[in-house]
């Protein structure tokens, strides 16, 4: 096993070495998006094989009541520290930048064939880090995996939001009735959705009290969003209510799947012995909802727009760089679409987010057969169900608390 990891480790720094004088103004944000991919896949592999060659180095196996889910939690977090610290280091390089011509503009863009190699040190030099060092880490990446979490809730708002406005700017009869419709078929899909997590989670002959609690306040909380948004001192929308909701019951479903197998609640009645195909897509799909996460939110205008920068990121492809094309001979500056540093700064708490999911959030004994599994996973799931509750109905009555503040 050790041997086909060395085998796919050449291979993908052969593959990578070749890919990065390739990669143009255009793809920039394509291979920042790959290279954190790289990290989550090399994470994933290492928790599954690295194990028993962490127990031979001796300053990371300075006891003998560690156990092999410890040496698996520190071969994620020391591939996510070497990832965050990349990331962190091009955020501190890149604050400032607000036109292409600053230098760092370029480094922003280009350099690859260094930059993997940057990439590849720092992660290499983690693993002779102390473990002490590790264990800060482990904690402060909670707090980081929690802010990109909230990232995300701000995004969902604000999209939501533009929906609305951009189909109540029409003005026509047919947009009114797409809004009613969408909005209504999103609350049945709330509600039925609901009942189906009481059929799955409260079993019958058990005592579920936590889980009817998380169920029930999601289906309050659903009503209150409509309650509000349709009271007429607001003037809100029905349709980022009903997605709010949609999005609410969805986190539900997510943190109560996330409880120990063992638990009588959890009615998924997950086994220990998970096969290989299910950790495989539970896998995939976890890389590929936190790259999409992190390239949205990293390269959104919604957060540190640069002073200069038009606030246009909306109508632009995700993956294209809009500052390409200096012509030759070139000398008037055009402003960056979008804050490079905070580009980065998503991708250093993305890091950390999912080294929290592939380690168990440090505190899982599961976190060897399962990924995202434990009563951390789940609390935090559901307190980000919360926090986007709250973040909306402030979205709503901020304007009539505040009215002297100009909200967008």
């Amino acid at each position: 096993m050790s041997c086909l990891a060395c085998c796919c480790a050449s291979a993908t720094c052969g593959l990578c070495s070749s890919v990065a004088s390739g990669i143009s103004r255009k793809s920039a944000r394509i291979a920042y998006c790959g290279l954190f991919g790289a990290s989550l896949v090399v994470s994933w592999i290492l928790r599954e094989t690295a194990a028993p060659l962490l127990e031979k180095l001796s300053w990371i196996n300075t006891s003998d009541s560690y156990t092999k889910e410890w040496y698996q939690q520190q071969a994620v977090l020391r591939v996510s520290f070497g990832n965050f610290l990349f990331f962190a280091i091009y955020a501190l390089v890149m604050i400032g930048v607000k036109d292409q011509n600053d230098r760092r503009d370029s480094w922003h863009h280009g350099g690859w064939p260094v930059k993997m190699i940057v990439w590849f040190l720092l992660v290499v030099l983690m693993f002779f880090v102390p473990n002490e060092i590790i264990s800060i880490y482990g904690i402060l990446s909670k707090f980081g995996a929690g802010a990109f979490l909230l990232v995300q809730v701000v995004l969902l708002l604000d999209a939501t939001h533009n929906w609305n406005d951009s189909w109540v700017e029409k003005d026509e009869r047919k947009w009114y009735v797409a809004l009613l419709v969408i909005s209504i078929v999103c609350y049945i899909a709330t509600y039925a959705f609901s009942g189906v997590l009481f059929m799955w989670f409260n079993p019958s002959g058990h005592d579920c009290g936590l889980n009817v609690f998380f169920i029930v306040m999601t289906m309050i909380l659903a009503f209150v969003f409509a309650i509000v948004a349709l009271h007429p001192a607001v003037n809100g929308s029905l349709l980022p209510a009903s997605v709010i909701s949609v999005y609410c019951a969805y986190v539900c479903y997510t943190g109560l799947s996330s409880e120990p197998h063992d638990y009588v609640c959890n009615g998924l009645n997950r086994s220990k012995a998970v096969t290989a195909s299910t950790l495989t897509l539970g896998m995939l799909t976890t890389v590929l909802s936190v790259l999409y996460s992190a390239l949205r939110a990293g390269s959104s205008t919604t957060f540190l727009s640069p002073p200069s920068s038009p606030r246009a990121g909306g109508k632009e492809a995700l993956l294209e760089d809009p500052e390409d094309g200096k012509k030759n001979g070139e000398a008037e500056a055009r402003p960056v679409s979008y804050s490079y540093s905070f580009f980065h700064i998503i991708f250093a708490l993305a890091s950390m987010y999912a080294a929290m999911l592939l380690s168990g959030w440090t505190d899982s004994s599961e976190s060897a057969s399962l990924i995202d599994v434990g009563w951390t996973s789940v609390w935090v799931k559901i307190c980000t169900g919360w926090a986007t509750a709250a973040l909306y109905i402030w979205t709503l009555i901020a304007p009539l608390i505040l009215p002297d503040r100009e909200f967008y």
